[in-house]
């Protein structure tokens, strides 16, 4: 049973905190407490990386001499992979490293039930998830804004207290993230679908390209980008993540499968099936999936805004994509996004700005006085 946390609830920052893994998640975190004024302490297997982390501002390195027994924190945030949240708790607790603790796997059950197993306190033990990241990894890629506005799932039960579900949710106030409540069960589901599958559907597209002819390489376009962007990610940390959230992943990439495998056996039997109705079930995917992407929530939440992108032809050399910032901000246009398509072999690529629809006029007006070659 999950008591109810109120998802604009303030709580006070804690006033210590060491961060146990000092990578992009871990490292991102420490950086914000440390801008809110919170003591913090850091410690990685890798000392290089706690160090880097210590240098960037972050925090100081905890000690060696001080491991067996550290400065007792208000909190204890874990920044560690999923197969290690369990002993890392157990290691932590024995140590009296802090008074109360949390994690940032995005994998809650199976840590949970493995702390459980080890006897670990779960009175002071909150499992989180900052649904937030960077396609670069490491503590130099950390960013003291990385979750600003971003969901940060709190998970707890009725047998925490609730000085630990406060210290947690004041973690939370502090990287200015949006608090959300969920059962542990719930938010792996949830996860299974919204980051867990589309990584492994990425990584499955990219697998393609490994053998591909470089011409066919040559080809790409930003929409190859797009689709498999995210499977450059640690291999060896996505491993452990799809493995602890099997069962619910495995539910998703078995429905997608399905898809693909019915419009796979279509497009194969162009003998015996006719164009028309190979069209209607190439069209019916196509339109779920074009709905789907209309419910993915825009940046301030709620559905998405029905925004246009105007392309811009920018010249390849330095400044030019600050001037072109620079006469949209004079015209009182906000860029909601914006991506670059290069031209191979040319000197000049095309800006794709993402604006109101409201706002088109202005800023074509704009950049078209301002001699830039302007395409709707």
């Amino acid at each position: 049973m999950i008591r109810q946390v109120p998802a604009r609830q303030v709580s006070p920052a804690p006033r210590t905190a060491v961060v146990l893994g000092t990578g992009l998640i871990g490292t991102s975190i420490a950086l914000a407490l440390t801008e809110r004024g919170v003591t913090v302490w850091l410690a990685d297997r890798d000392r290089t990386a706690a160090r880097l982390a210590a240098d960037i501002g972050a925090g100081t390195v905890l000690p060696d001499a001080d491991v067996a027994r550290p400065p007792r924190a208000d909190l204890a945030v874990f920044a560690v992979p999923p197969a290690a949240v369990a002993a890392t708790l157990s290691q932590a607790q024995a140590a009296g490293l802090a008074r109360w603790y949390t994690d940032v796997a995005s994998v809650k059950s199976q840590p949970l039930a493995q702390a459980a197993e080890l006897g670990c306190d779960l009175t002071t033990f909150v499992p989180g998830h900052p649904l937030s990241g960077r396609e670069r990894s490491g503590p130099a890629a950390a960013r003291a804004d990385l979750f600003l506005g971003r969901p940060w799932v709190v998970c707890h039960t009725e047998q925490v207290r609730p000085d630990a579900v406060s210290a947690v949710l004041g973690l939370v106030e502090c990287c200015r993230a949006e608090p959300v409540p969920l059962a542990a069960a719930e938010h792996d589901r949830f996860v299974a679908l919204v980051s867990h599958a589309p990584h492994v559907v990425a990584a499955a597209m990219s697998a393609q390209l490994a053998d591909a002819p470089a011409t066919a390489l040559g080809l790409a376009g930003q929409g190859l980008r797009d689709v498999t962007r995210i499977a450059a990610g640690d291999t060896g940390l996505w491993e452990q993540i799809l493995a602890a959230n099997a069962a619910p992943l495995a539910r998703v990439l078995g429905a997608v499968a399905a898809d693909l495998a019915a419009v796979a056996e279509e497009l194969e039997q162009s003998t015996s099936a006719s164009a028309s109705a190979r069209l209607k079930l190439l069209g019916g995917l196509l339109e779920r999936g074009v709905s789907g992407v209309g419910r993915i929530p825009g940046k301030r939440g709620g559905a998405r805004a029905a925004d246009t992108v105007v392309q811009v032809v920018i010249p390849d050399r330095p400044g030019e994509l600050a001037r072109l910032f620079q006469v949209a901000g004079q015209a009182g246009v906000n860029i909601e996004d914006v991506g670059i398509e290069h031209s191979p072999g040319l000197p000049v690529g095309v800006a794709e700005l993402t604006v109101s629809p409201d706002a088109v006029g202005t800023l074509t007006r704009a950049l078209a006085a301002a001699g830039w070659p302007v395409r709707r």
